[in-house]
């Protein structure tokens, strides 16, 4: 039988960057005792008062079609909010609703790229990103991140890569895995490379909350770069509502006019009472935030002081988010094959640096929604292993 050619294209972007991962579960499923820092989900509930919200939607009888940008409610919400955040006035007719983040970013992306066009991305970058470029048919450009420049992009090195074919930058900040978060300087020398080769930014910033000791900018705040910005984000990470699939994009009005039948070709809305719950959330401070905030920022510094500089391995806490990177470089493995082996011989789980890009080949992500028993638990299996791999100079 035949297939479309997008099945090819995404050949090998799916479930195999989390082979570790995928092993971890199998292994756990069989009795072992693995300890998990993987993925990204947080470790705290969601908020019982948003629960709430949603189960009163529910017996309201919240629970039909929707339309196909929004509900009324979330709408204004999130009018209100990015009118707050950027001081201009946004409307509902900026914003449309979906499950998710990743499905905001996929249909973003199939309105503004296709084949033929390129799609510019960091180097390290989220591991879905490949997957939702490719399946428009535009091929990714990548932008070296550098360790030196605390992998935060560099105007300079964007000015590189971009040919005639380029129609998206697609940023995120703050980063994963990295954890870097752009300044508004550097968003700025940016996104005047952007404005002069005429490109899209598409900007993740389903982190934005999450930000440790600094301040979060985005492109749309810019009045200069709002034209051409999209912004995709949810509750997922936010809120500890990672399952309740809530996202949206934020836009300028001619662009979500052009990408709804789009997006009503795919899905019609998303459910009534989720919307509800989301524009409670958004209505008010985070609760769920401050404390993931707390939360990780001291676990990082718990990993980078057992870490960095012990067994040749270097580990420094980053700017935001639920991830911290370990270079082991020096243990002369890939990351790959120390995560595999840190699996099989000290039954910890982490995400080998390979999954999120050639330019992160020898380092390893090591999620932060543990708890602290667990995190001392696998940093001194990590340790156990890279001492075995020794002795040589440390890097």
């Amino acid at each position: 039988m035949r297939y479309a050619s997008v099945t090819g294209r995404l050949a090998g972007l799916g479930s195999e960057k989390w082979a570790v991962h995928v092993r971890a579960r199998q292994m756990r499923k069989a009795g072992t005792e693995i300890i998990e820092l993987t993925i990204g989900e947080p470790d705290i509930p969601t908020p019982p008062d948003m629960i709430e919200v949603a189960e009163q939607a529910m017996r309201a009888g919240r629970t039909g079609y929707s339309n196909g940008r929004g509900e009324q409610g979330i709408l204004a919400a999130l009018a209100a909010k990015y009118s707050a955040r950027t001081g201009r006035a946004v409307t509902p007719e900026n914003v449309m609703c979906f499950p998710g983040t990743q499905t905001a970013l996929s249909i973003v992306m199939l309105g503004l790229a296709e084949h033929g066009d390129e799609v510019i991305t960091g180097d390290p970058l989220y591991a879905t990103y490949d997957g939702v470029i490719r399946a428009t048919g535009a091929a990714r450009v990548s932008v070296p991140l550098h360790p030196e420049k605390g992998f935060r992009m560099q105007a300079a090195d964007l000015e590189k890569v971009i040919t005639p074919k380029a129609r998206v930058l697609l940023l995120n900040t703050p980063h994963n895995p990295t954890g870097a978060v752009l300044d508004r300087q550097e968003l700025a020398e940016i996104g005047e490379v952007c404005r002069k080769h005429n490109l899209w930014i598409v900007s993740d910033e389903v982190y934005e909350l999450l930000i440790f000791d600094s301040q979060f900018t985005s492109p749309f705040d810019l009045p200069e770069l709002a034209e051409r910005t999209i912004v995709v984000s949810s509750i997922s990470k936010s809120h500890a509502a990672p399952g309740l699939r809530s996202g949206w994009c934020v836009g300028p009005e001619e662009f979500t006019q052009r990408l709804l039948p789009l997006s009503e070709s795919m899905l019609f809305g998303v459910q009534p009472f989720i919307s509800d719950m989301t524009a409670y959330a958004l209505g008010r401070p985070s609760a769920a935030a401050a404390t993931m905030r707390e939360n990780y920022l001291r676990r990082a510094k718990r990993i980078s002081a057992q870490l960095d500089g012990v067994a040749g391995i270097a580990c420094k806490v980053p700017q935001a988010g639920m991830f911290i990177l370990a270079d082991i470089r020096s243990t002369g493995l890939s990351g790959n094959d120390f995560a595999m082996r840190l699996l099989e011989e000290e039954h910890v789980a982490v995400m080998p640096g390979e999954s999120f890009g050639d330019n992160l080949s020898g380092y390893l992500r090591l999620s932060l929604s543990v708890a602290d028993d667990k995190i001392d638990a696998a940093c001194a299996g990590i340790v156990r292993l890279a001492s075995r791999l020794q002795p040589r100079k440390y890097a």
